[in-house]
């Protein structure tokens, strides 16, 4: 190592043993103790974590040994060099050696070097895809339902829906249940629904939702009731019904798409609002007497199903199951004619689908966004597109606006006519339940909602081979900090259905994230990640798509899962039986269910861990525990990053981490804890104090302020007084407190008791035969003459 020992203007001895120091830690020895002779000096120990290094490096997993046969061994090299198309080496493989062979050989090569990648990139794209299905579920046991069930209904009812409000809320009656009714206006603030709620002055056992009933405003009601739920400090259930938001086979129709905004709502409210969610309830229009006792059976049972479809036939619940591209059949291969229109354009998603329209032949693609030519990136996009032999269209239209979409549509060149809508866009606005504002959650639904509805009342009459709703996993599964984009998706997924039964083209895939070449960064993206949903690539994405509409898919959920992580994640707080249908996920859910249903706390229930320990144990192990599961949250590795006494914000919390923490700790301390659990206790610290107060049954702490009120009549009876008629007072109240306390809660009052306790101390007590006082009472009536005697016979004094 070469190291200069001289700078200008560092001439001087510093910068002789920097230099030192600079040498030595590149491996070249330096005599310390020559340098450091005569000063006193010593060496000391250095702080550990100084040295606690922590490596952020991805590390391949460890291989396990696979012993190779050789045909194994054969099949790749033989596979290996037909995907690099080396015709060299696959000849040699397959030791041909004649021009003919090799020539013959030359010919094939291509067309099987394509089938080898198609047939890899098939089967991950596969393993992708999924479909919601609708399973008969078994009845509950009891349909007896108790307590006071608030219902909440739109102010206003009348005719039919009226008389079915009246049914459904009658089931309750006729099962047990005492009605409180709250009725809501359209327009309610969430203020004004807490206020309602707050009058009807009850601790209700449930609360059951009618407000899909209230029309156009009835997500915007149903939201803003999920609200004042909380603003009340209502901890009952909620479980919303719709009529006609889904359909659970082919047989039924999907009639109110709109209402399905609420399913959307709902499993986003599973996933925040905890023990305060109680589920999903779709009701046909008829209600007859089955129907009704399976509401009412529901209702009353376990809450192990959340999403339930209740018809006169039985009851069904939610799943997901895989939809393998063999248990279909392609009944076409689409391909792109005349006009394709593409709202989102020149969005990140958009741009993807318009190379691939374009690869795949499009003559011309229509491309939409709210800047038009003026978005980033949109020159550059055209220019490629052009080059790929494609007409090029970027307008600027607000998808929202129905006379813009019109006019839009409108300029699209006889010659080329519309054929295939593809509506990409999307305003992302995410916030939890509790914080979304009404102009948030209009912003959202404007482009998922009134966007959809223009574009299907606008083409209605043309002959589309297509219309491609892109829809999220979060209307699937449902997903923290995503209240009004779920429910927009799930609008879209109900909407697809609704719009293939009235014998219109219509397909809707709930994505999964695409990822960039450079991966998603984000604190969004690494959220996913740790919850095992992976980010896709976008050619494969494409593909996906291309497979859904060669079939002519309705609904379809397209997402890279890891199921382990994903399955942990999502089942934390609660039973998810959507999953139950998939083999990996129930394998997971079924080991967990064998071990210890607190993992956090070591296998042993919490309580009975903090059983018998002291105070300061408490403590600890709680604190342990809070700070295990903010590691967890935020993918910390190692507990050192999480200092108990340093808040939330600045470990990196948002208002999803808050929510996932507070999950967390519910499962594991089996309390219902307030969504503003990591804003009102603002350290690890604070949050474990908090537990311990809501987990341990602690005497000495509950017996505090007691003990401090004793302290301070302690301290003024020292003070003491010179009237001996007061001093027998209070001498008297005393004795009968004393008494009537040693009578209450004293387990050894009745036999163990002291003599002083009751009285003199020779075992008499105070008054009776010798006619001195026996009570309080009597000494608030006594004469002097009785209190004189009562002072001599009991303390003593003149």
């Amino acid at each position: 190592a070469v190291l200069g020992s001289l700078r200008r203007g560092e001439g001087g001895l510093d910068r002789f043993w920097q230099s030192l120091g600079e040498a030595y830690v590149r491996g070249v020895s330096v005599d310390w103790d020559a340098v450091f002779a005569g000063t006193g000096a010593r060496r000391v120990d250095l702080p550990t974590y100084a040295f606690q290094a922590q490596r952020f490096w991805p590390e391949a997993a460890p291989v396990s040994e696979v012993t190779a046969t050789p045909e194994s061994a054969i099949d790749a090299r033989f596979w290996e060099a037909v995907e690099r198309e080396d015709l060299e080496g696959l000849a040699d493989t397959l030791a041909l050696g004649s021009p003919d062979e090799i020539g013959s050989l030359s010919t094939v090569l291509p067309g099987l070097s394509s089938w080898r990648r198609q047939s890899r990139e098939q089967s991950t794209v596969d393993g992708w895809r999924y479909r919601v299905t609708w399973k008969r579920v078994a009845e509950p046991a009891t349909a007896r339902l108790s307590g006071t069930w608030l219902a909440v209904v739109p102010e206003g009812l009348s005719g039919a829906a009226a008389d079915w409000a009246d049914g459904v809320l009658r089931t309750l009656t006729e099962h047990g249940a005492e009605i409180r009714t709250v009725s809501v206006a359209t327009g309610d603030t969430r203020e004004a629904i807490a206020d309602g709620i707050r009058t009807a002055d009850t601790a209700p056992a449930g609360v059951l939702s009618l407000l899909a009933l209230a029309g156009e405003n009835a997500f915007a009601t149903e939201l803003a009731l999920s609200q004042a739920l909380g603003d009340a400090e209502v901890a009952a259930p909620l479980w919303c019904v719709t009529r006609g938001a889904i359909a659970t086979g082919r047989s039924e129709r999907v009639t109110a798409p709109v209402q399905a905004l609420i399913w959307g709502l709902g499993r986003v409210a599973s996933m925040e609002q905890g023990g305060r969610w109680g589920g999903l309830l779709d009701l046909p229009v008829a209600l007859d007497g089955r129907t009704r006792d399976r509401l009412a059976g529901v209702l009353a049972g376990d809450g192990g199903e959340d999403q339930v479809a209740v018809r006169s036939s039985g009851l069904f619940g939610r799943r997901l199951a895989h939809a393998p591209l063999g248990e279909s059949v392609a009944v076409r291969e689409w391909r792109p004619e005349g006009t394709t229109l593409v709202t989102g354009g020149t969005g990140a998603l958009g741009g993807h689908v318009a190379r691939w329209l374009a690869e795949n032949g499009a003559e011309h693609v229509l491309l939409t966004s709210r800047r038009g030519p003026d978005a980033p990136g949109a020159a550059e996009l055209e220019k490629e597109l052009t080059e790929l032999g494609t007409q090029v269209t970027i307008a600027a239209c607000d998808v929202s606006d129905r006379d813009a979409v019109a006019a839009l549509i409108a300029s699209v060149p006889a010659e080329q006519p519309l054929t295939a809508v593809i509506h990409a866009a999307a305003v992302v606005d995410d916030g939890v339940i509790e914080t979304l504002t009404p102009e948030q959650v209009a912003d959202v639904l404007r482009v998922k909602v009134d966007a959809t509805l223009h574009l299907h009342e606008l083409t209605r009459e043309l002959d589309l081979s297509a219309f491609v709703l892109f829809s999220s996993f979060a209307a699937t599964f449902g997903a923290p900090g995503q209240g009004n984009q779920a429910p927009g998706n799930s609008f879209l997924d109900a909407f697809a259905e609704h719009r293939r039964s009235a014998g219109l083209p219509a397909t809707s895939i709930a994505w999964g994230p695409w990822g960039s070449a450079d991966g998603d960064d984000s604190a969004a993206g690494d959220r996913m990640r740790r919850h095992g949903i992976l980010a896709m690539s976008p050619e494969r994405a494409v593909s996906a798509l291309q497979h859904a509409l060669d079939r002519d898919e309705t609904t379809l959920t397209v997402a890279d899962m890891d199921w382990k992580r994903f399955t942990l994640a999502f089942t934390a707080d609660r039973d998810r039986p959507l999953l139950l249908e998939l083999p990996e996920a129930r394998r997971i859910i079924e080991s967990a269910e064998r071990e210890s249903a607190d993992d956090l706390a070591g296998g042993v229930p919490l309580t009975q861990q903090l059983a018998g320990l002291p105070e300061v144990e408490q403590e600890r192990l709680l604190l342990e525990l809070v700070r295990t599961a903010v590691a967890a949250v935020l993918g910390h590795t190692d507990l050192a990053a999480v200092e108990a006494g340093r808040a939330f914000k600045e470990l990196g919390f948002d208002s999803l981490t808050s929510v996932e923490l507070r999950n967390r700790l519910g499962a594991v301390s089996g309390l219902k804890l307030p969504a503003s659990l990591v804003f009102d206790h603002p350290t690890p610290a604070a949050v474990a104090a908090y537990l311990r107060a809501g987990i341990v049954p602690d005497a000495a702490a509950g017996g505090a302020p007691l003990l401090e009120e004793l302290d301070k009549l302690e301290a003024v009876l020292e003070r003491g007084t010179a009237d001996n008629v007061v001093r027998a007072r209070v001498t008297m109240r005393l004795q009968s407190l004393l008494a009537k306390w040693n009578e209450s809660d004293d387990p050894a009052g009745a036999t163990g008791r002291s003599a002083a306790s009751d009285g003199n101390p020779d075992g008499s007590a105070y008054g009776g035969s010798d006619g001195v006082l026996d009570d309080v009472e009597q000494l608030q009536e006594a004469s002097d003459e009785e209190l004189f005697a009562f002072i001599n016979k009991g303390l003593g004094r003149a």
